[in-house]
């Protein structure tokens, strides 16, 4: 897994030339939508000085901007639109993010929304008490220790933008997942997981509007898929990355 990477390309656009630039960029929008290697892109400009226009460029790595999009035929057709525009560059940087971060008080949190830490401990008891008592999940949790809830409710509370009680006690995701390593877990039984987790989630009184099920659940499903894949017999551990962040509508978790 490898994170993401952020492109910032600063533009000085003298003021007569800014309907132009601002139309080759409309243009040259449908080459980065198209790409692949592209998660997301924003061009702003300046409230205070109309000249100055800052895009920003979400990359699935640097090597893939690098090596994948400027060696692509989108590359090209993406320079014939802004090409005329690049001697106004002032900066283009690739950058890594660090492991400071969060979300404002203007959008709650999924861990916010669902209730904070009182909700994760309901969620992960009732939870831990069905699969123990579940057919298909029983023998994945067969052996595990007593602090499993526990550290279950952490992890959940932080991948949902609550304190950093996972990263601080437990290490990070490349912890986690590798504690999956060898238990060969099927698509039936992660599947099964999913299913029970919703269940658990209703008997805890989680939230129960679209907004937050879906977003909770799209984390299930891309967590569980994650823990299949390092379950498999030749899965080689992965290097240590943060603990993802899942927000509304859409993950933010360091990808694969």
């Amino acid at each position: 897994m490898t994170a993401h990477t952020v492109e910032y390309i600063r533009y000085l656009i003298p003021e007569q030339q800014s309907a132009q630039f601002l139309a080759a960029y409309n243009r040259a929008a449908a080459q980065l939508a198209a790409a692949p290697q592209c998660v997301d892109f924003e061009l702003a400009r300046a409230e205070d000085d109309f000249e100055h226009f800052v895009l920003r460029v979400t990359w699935t790595s640097t090597e893939d901007h690098v090596e994948g999009f400027r060696e692509s035929e989108l590359f090209t057709d993406f320079i014939a639109e802004i090409g005329p525009f690049s001697g106004s560059i002032e900066e283009m940087r690739h950058y890594r993010p660090t492991a400071v971060r969060g979300t404002g008080s203007a959008v709650p949190t999924l861990y916010a929304r669902a209730g904070g830490a009182d909700a994760f401990a309901r969620l992960t008891e009732v939870f831990h008490g069905m699969v123990r008592e579940d057919e298909v999940l029983a023998p994945v949790f067969e052996g595990l220790s007593t602090e499993h809830a526990s550290r279950l409710t952490s992890w959940f509370g932080e991948v949902l933008g609550g304190p950093p009680a996972s990263s601080e006690t437990q290490g990070g995701h490349g912890h986690l997942v590798a504690r999956h390593l060898g238990r060969g877990i099927t698509e039936t039984q992660r599947r099964r997981w999913v299913n029970l987790l919703q269940d658990a989630a209703d008997a805890a009184d989680l939230p129960t509007d679209a907004e937050f099920r879906s977003a909770f659940v799209a984390y299930a499903e891309w967590g569980t898929r994650v823990a299949v894949q390092f379950s498999a017999p030749d899965a080689v551990p992965p290097a240590e990355q943060p603990v993802p962040r899942w927000t509304w509508g859409a993950e933010q978790p360091q990808r694969g």
